[in-house]
């Protein structure tokens, strides 16, 4: 009877050991894949900006419903009279940069803030994408990696990171 159990025993220590193999394996894929993914939500991003700040004509798409119209470029802080520029989103990302004071808006309340889904590391890194773009054009600044905050007073735009940039 014993050599029954120890071989039973044995055999479930394989097959978890298996088993941890191969949830190493599906993490690393997983991994791969994410970051496949955060790139290519950040390429269309800076390409659908490109196109914008290149005041490209928009090729419109017939619809029955309503027509595309091209996507609205952030202006630069210094070039707006003040944040009601800002499209309604943006305008809700710098209400919660306000809300969260010195600690900063991190990319899962900006996602909140959008209305996307949290969870989602899709949409949270579409979310990063939008304050590291007010942090660009000096409407916010990124003093902490990912932590974006109101630009002190009299402090310039890009002042937030070095360089300027994310």
């Amino acid at each position: 009877m014993r050599a029954v159990l120890e071989a039973r025993r044995k055999a479930a220590a394989v097959r978890a050991e298996e088993l941890e193999a191969e949830l190493e394996r599906v993490r690393a894929a997983l991994a791969d894949a994410e970051e496949v993914l955060r790139r290519r939500v950040i390429g269309l991003e800076q390409y659908l900006e490109a196109l914008a700040e290149a005041d490209a004509p928009a090729e419109a798409v017939v619809s029955q419903r309503k027509p595309v119209v091209p996507r609205r470029a952030v202006p630069h802080r210094q070039d707006a009279p003040g944040a009601e520029v800002l499209s309604v989103d943006y305008q809700a990302l710098m209400a919660a940069a306000v809300e969260a004071g010195p600690g900063g808006l991190g990319a899962r309340r900006a996602a909140v803030v959008l209305g996307w889904d949290s969870a989602s590391a899709s949409r949270v890194e579409g979310a990063r994408a939008r304050p590291k773009r007010l942090v660009e054009r000096g409407w916010l600044v990124e003093e902490k990696p990912g932590r974006f905050t109101l630009p002190a007073p009299g402090q310039g735009p890009g002042a937030g990171r070095p360089g300027g940039g994310s």
